[in-house]
């Protein structure tokens, strides 16, 4: 193993990337906990491992930092998200602003398409689809009202509407009825109508690199945190899956892979990964089980397959493709790992690692790893030799509350070793390519 310590010392940093010369940036989210300071920051990362901030009192949290053509391209999640930009000459500026925010999710990380056109992804702002009172476990929340889900395409609700405390009331034990894609407290009819809009929350957006002409490219992805196109310009997304928590939990929600179609539909918040939130396997262990909560699925297009399940709860962040070398267009993803009890009953720990997907039959392989606290970005160096592993730091939620070290954010760059393949393997004809160790 050759994994050679880059920098530390970050407040729990979520993006990584590489100028046209191979310098490194960093950002740090800005969340302020264990009492770190709030608003994100990028940093320059030197050679000798010294970092220098070049910007900071982003809005937080920063989810995204991509370079192109000269200038890194922030993602700050904040109420409202925005998207701007920094010169390498040091000169700041708003591309995209007033973006959904104050929800569950953010305005997630840039890609640059072959069209030279800034594609995005915008989390919802819900668990699945209704505000409820676990807005109030979220670390990086913590609060009600706050925003509701916005569709962006036309739909026609069930008139599903959640029976919860009101803690906004100022009198003792009133209850609050809240419908899909409405505020806290407001329930909603059958066969009501919501128009799509732009900007909307749970989709995929683009925008010039000037941020003029915004348009939705797809809807229905819930949290697609990690956006990257495979060198053919097909455009590919992790998708995070609903969790067993709040008003319509949804259990054993898988993330998955996705390929980004224009004007596709990709289920959320009634279908994952194709299946219904109806079916059997997605039984909640914290609540009832989950209502459709679109009547006009048969107006939609229907729901997208994705290209790989993850194991449930693994929490598929961002990944990079290989450039060259023995590794060439394999995806290595980075696995941030599950947040129970907050997100799912107790159990296992799983995630927290990398793995690597062959898009040839789009199947998921272990990488052989020392363990990582948190791993949110990864990149490949240039050569594709070795691969920089950004680690959030030490997050844990336990049964007290949230756990977490300020300062403890690291940067590794690891060299790709080849081993032998296993017996299994060569039986199976299952991986052509070696198995590798970090």
């Amino acid at each position: 193993m050759n994994r050679e310590l880059i920098a530390e010392g970050f407040n729990f940093p979520t993006s990584l990337t590489l100028d046209a010369r191979g310098n490194l940036y960093v950002a740090e989210s800005g969340l302020p906990f264990d009492g770190a300071k709030p608003g994100g920051r990028i940093h320059r990362v030197q050679p000798d491992g010294r970092t220098s901030c070049l910007l900071d009192k982003l809005r937080q949290p920063v989810n995204g930092l991509t370079y192109h053509n000269g200038y890194l391209y922030i993602s700050e999640g904040g109420y409202p998200g925005r998207i701007s930009r920094l010169s390498l000459e040091g000169e700041w500026s708003v591309v995209l602003d007033q973006l959904p925010g104050l929800g569950n999710y953010h305005t997630n990380m840039v890609a640059v398409g072959p069209d030279n056109k800034l594609y995005f992804s915008q989390g919802a702002m819900t668990n699945s689809g209704i505000v409820g009172l676990d807005a109030y476990d979220l670390g990086w929340l913590k609060c009600l009202p706050h925003t509701h889900d916005i569709p962006g395409y036309e739909i026609e609700l069930a008139g599903v509407n959640v029976e919860t405390e009101n803690p906004l009331s100022s009198e003792r034990n009133t209850k609050a009825q809240t419908g899909a894609f409405s505020p806290f407290g407001i329930p909603t009819q059958p066969g009501q109508k919501i128009p799509g809009q732009v900007p909307c929350t749970a989709a995929i957006m683009r925008c010039n690199p000037d941020g003029s002409d915004l348009e939705l490219v797809a809807w229905g992805l819930r949290n697609a945190y990690g956006l990257g196109f495979l060198p053919d310009g097909r455009l590919l997304a992790t998708d995070q899956g609903a969790d067993d928590r709040g008003s319509r939990p949804i259990g054993n929600a898988p993330d998955l892979l996705f390929e980004v179609q224009e004007g596709k539909w990709y289920g959320w918040p009634d279908f994952i990964g194709g299946a219904p939130v109806t079916a059997p396997q997605f039984q909640p262990q914290r609540g009832s089980d989950p209502e459709f909560l679109l009547i006009n699925h048969h107006r939609l297009p229907p729901p997208e397959p994705p290209l790989l399940k993850f194991p449930v709860n693994t929490a598929a962040v961002k990944f990079d493709i290989a450039p060259q070398g023995i590794w060439s267009g394999q995806i290595f993803v980075a696995l941030f790992g599950d947040e129970k009890p907050m997100t799912a009953p107790q159990g296992p720990r799983v995630g927290r690692s990398i793995a690597r997907i062959d898009p040839s039959n789009w199947s998921l392989h272990p990488v052989t790893t020392d363990s990582f606290h948190r791993p949110i970005d990864i990149r490949f160096h240039p050569s594709g030799e070795s691969i920089y592993i950004l680690d959030f730091g030490e997050f844990e939620m336990e049964s007290t509350g949230l756990v977490a070290s300020a300062g403890s954010g690291q940067l590794w760059r690891v060299s790709l070793e080849q081993s032998m393949i296993t017996a299994t393997e060569r039986v199976n004809n299952i991986d052509s390519k070696p198995k590798i160790k970090l």
